[in-house]
């Protein structure tokens, strides 16, 4: 994948101006690698909804275990050393960026799970319907947070083409189960699947306006970047540490588990290949 946009270079890395054709092919690849994470995330999280209700049983725990290893993968392996190797003197800096998102998300989620208990009243917050209200709040959230994905993947490109395209398949593998999460929410607020597929799609496109707004506010900010490198590793940390493990904890059997860790190895090994590449 590298080899296909060598013509990919970034301001950090030369002090000369980049070329006009250059830029433009950068920005395709952002633009391309955008539009496959928000709407190919929605296509499959809606083909998903069309399988057999056994395997739509099934599958969700073998979707977040490779989604947790493309997260951690993308993390650890790629973000982070990226960061750290592009701002060498500010290694307090960065993992203090690092400690600031983690707290950021810590709160924002304590205010989904306050709103949540308080549309569901108490202990009846397992009931099966979710008031409609609740589908409008997940699609303003979804379109803020594809935004910010968008930012992410320009970000990441901006500092090198295979870190843009390990950030991108790392937003696709937790944007599809989010996504199913998403259409089971807006499907138990009133919506058919079809209003529910068009609305999902609507807020998906955020992440491209994320992703152009980036791209040309970051050219002007290149000093910027490996901290929002810090902080887009640790919102995959956070994300498949506090959110998608807990949900495999569920799920104790050995063989379930044996199942979880080949996949998240399977995630890891992708990110190392890519890396290798």
């Amino acid at each position: 994948m590298r080899d296909t946009i060598t013509s990919f270079v970034h301001p950090l890395r030369s002090a000369r101006p980049l070329p006009a054709r250059i830029v433009t092919s950068s920005l395709f690849w952002v633009l391309v690698f955008s539009l496959l994470g928000s709407v190919l995330s929605v296509l499959a999280a809606a083909t998903y909804l069309l399988l057999p209700e056994r395997i739509r049983e099934k599958s969700p725990d073998y979707l977040i275990s490779f989604a947790i290893g493309m997260l951690l993968g993308a993390g650890f392996l790629h973000l982070l050393p990226e960061a750290l190797a592009q701002a060498r003197d500010s290694a307090q800096g960065l993992m203090g960026t690092a400690l600031v998102a983690i707290l950021i998300f810590f709160v924002l989620e304590k205010g989904l799970i306050w709103r949540h208990h308080h549309h569901h009243g108490g202990h009846d917050a397992g009931c099966d319907h979710i008031p409609g209200p609740t589908g409008t709040l997940i699609l303003i959230g979804d379109s803020f947070h594809n935004f910010l994905d968008g930012v992410l993947i320009a970000a990441a490109f901006l500092h090198d083409a295979s870190l843009g395209v390990v950030t991108a398949l790392a937003v696709i593998a937790h944007e599809v189960p989010q996504e199913l999460g998403d259409f089971a929410i807006l499907i138990h607020s009133g919506y058919s699947r079809a209003r529910a597929l068009v609305f999902n799609l609507l807020t998906s496109l955020a992440m491209i306006v994320g992703a152009v707004l980036a791209w040309y506010a970051l050219g002007q900010m290149t000093m910027f970047i490996p901290y929002l490198l810090t902080f887009t590793a640790a919102s995959f940390i956070y994300v498949a540490v506090s959110d998608l493990m807990p949900a495999l904890n569920r799920r104790i059997g050995m063989r379930e588990s044996l199942v979880q860790l080949v996949l998240i190895g399977v995630g890891l090994a992708f990110n190392i290949a890519i890396h290798a590449h």
